[in-house]
């Protein structure tokens, strides 16, 4: 169970029920999480420097994950990124590393996988290639 010490994510995709779902599952990790349904709203959060790390998906209407990536590297914010999105295409995933995503799941994802990422976000080590 998540208390005031856990670590915070951030979850930002359009899709209520995967922003539900991803919560629950979060949460019965011990992690807190904020969620958002667009990318614009992460922005607007005064609070979004107190997360270990953003899980964010690639497209959604309005600003979508890329670009968000970019917004955030652009104002000095070295959020850790782990993509989470249906959009599995090579250009896509190779434009989110290169701006320096720590991974990019697909959906469906694998949890263990999330888990070991988010705690290597939490702890600033480099992502394990898979």
């Amino acid at each position: 169970m998540p208390t005031a010490r856990s670590p915070r994510v951030a979850i930002v995709d359009d899709d209520p029920s995967f922003r539900e779902a991803l919560e629950g599952l979060l949460a019965a990790f011990g992690y807190r999480c904020a969620a958002f349904d667009s990318a614009e709203a992460f922005l607007a959060w005064a609070e979004r420097r107190s997360v270990s790390c953003v899980l964010l998906d690639m497209q959604m209407p309005g600003l979508g994950g890329l670009a968000l990536q970019a917004r955030l590297a652009a104002e000095g914010e070295r959020l850790p990124v782990i993509f989470i999105s249906s959009r599995d295409d090579a250009a896509s995933r190779d434009r989110a590393m290169a701006a320096g995503a720590l991974a990019c799941l697909g959906k469906p994802f694998d949890r263990g996988r999330l888990l070991t990422l988010l705690a290597q976000a939490q702890d600033g080590r480099p992502a394990d290639p898979a």
